[in-house]
């Protein structure tokens, strides 16, 4: 039996905020308590409103005044002695360095998180400092690495009832397995995902969770109305909480599922348009993603090979900067795929390359 989902992120006077909260409105709301906070003089009452602003920016895609707002929470923390509340400005630093590509640095601060936490006794934000650091292994591609902490933090989230951590696990598992194949295995982890977090009420996991199911149905059953009808329903949800993380990477799904479909046009809009939104996010990875899944759309619609192989080849060294391994192979796939050779010269070509 899970429990309703809820946010430990909205602290302090934002307890009241629910997990489905517009972020919009949990920015106002933060930003209001945070003035508020800072004139009576209450540190710990500043680090707790910052973090519900820094996390409101983040996943709003406002990556700068992130980046200020959890500092700043982290300072009042300090400021006022609570271990607690310096973890969770930690974990909120650590989640915007992977969203921002920098995974050395997210790596660090969430360790540095995770020690904090169990030094003040947060149990809650120990565990979401473990999350972090589970989702960034598996975002780099190192599965073997995370897959067991994966495991525990799902079986430690099923004892304790809670759906939100539940959803998160369930669905960090299922992407291993479905970036290493087992594509029945991870439909069904996701399928698990979307029905608890439906009924805690959990909007967000539940719209992860679709887009999952609607990347296995169009890989494994080769059905793109039945993902694009799933990935529709997820972006209601997008919409309604205004998830601008979250749409993108939906977005980026339905031109994978278009593409799949042989509409390269269609993709090829749809890649277009969702690069432009994690610019607008300052969002490498998913950036570099909708630019490999573009350049296989103008493969096929009949681009020059050697301007292929280039940007192949860019693509390749981007990935490698930031770090993720499982998205370099699939560059290597591409050429494969396309029947193009790297680029051993031009744009984007290293001295060496294997």
């Amino acid at each position: 039996m899970h429990s309703k989902a809820f946010a430990p992120e909205y602290q302090g006077a934002l307890t009241e905020m629910s997990v489905n909260s517009s972020l919009t409105d949990v920015l106002a709301k933060g930003i209001e308590h945070l003035r508020a906070a800072e004139l009576s003089g209450s540190q710990q009452e500043v680090a707790r409103s910052g973090l519900a602003v820094a996390e409101a920016h983040r996943r709003l895609g406002n990556v700068q005044k992130a980046d200020q707002a959890w500092k700043a929470s982290y300072r009042a923390a300090r400021s006022a002695g609570d271990l607690g509340a310096m973890a969770w400005a930690l974990w909120s630093g650590g989640t915007l360095a992977r969203q921002r590509g920098s995974l050395t640095l997210a790596f660090r601060l969430l360790r540095l998180a995770a020690d904090m936490a169990e030094r003040g006794g947060d149990i809650v934000a120990r565990g979401y400092s473990l999350a972090g650091l589970a989702e960034t292994g598996r975002i780099q591609g190192d599965y073997e690495a995370v897959a067991l902490l994966h495991e525990q933090l799902l079986a430690e989230a099923r004892k304790r009832g809670e759906a939100r951590h539940t959803v998160w696990a369930l669905e960090g598992i299922a992407q291993i397995h479905r970036n290493t194949g087992s594509y029945d295995t991870a439909y069904a982890m996701f399928e698990e995902a979307a029905e608890i977090a439906g009924k805690a009420d959990d909007r967000r996991g539940r719209a992860w969770a679709l887009r999952g199911m609607a990347d296995i149905v169009s890989l494994r059953d080769d059905a793109p109305e039945r993902a694009l009808a799933l990935l529709a329903d997820a972006e209601l949800l997008c919409l309604e909480m205004n998830l601008s993380g979250a749409l993108a990477y939906n977005h980026k799904m339905r031109a994978n599922v278009l593409f799949r479909a042989r509409r390269y046009e269609e993709a090829r809009k749809v890649y277009e348009e969702t690069i432009a939104e994690f610019r607008a996010m300052r969002e490498p990875r998913g950036e570099a993603l909708a630019r490999l899944g573009l350049v296989k759309a103008r493969a096929r619609l009949g681009r020059d090979r050697a301007e292929t192989a280039a940007e192949l080849g860019e693509l390749r060294d981007t990935l490698d900067r930031i770090g993720l391994r499982h998205a370099r192979d699939m560059v290597d796939k591409a050429h494969a795929e396309l029947g193009v050779a790297p680029s051993v010269a031009g744009p984007g070509a290293r001295a060496g390359r294997r």
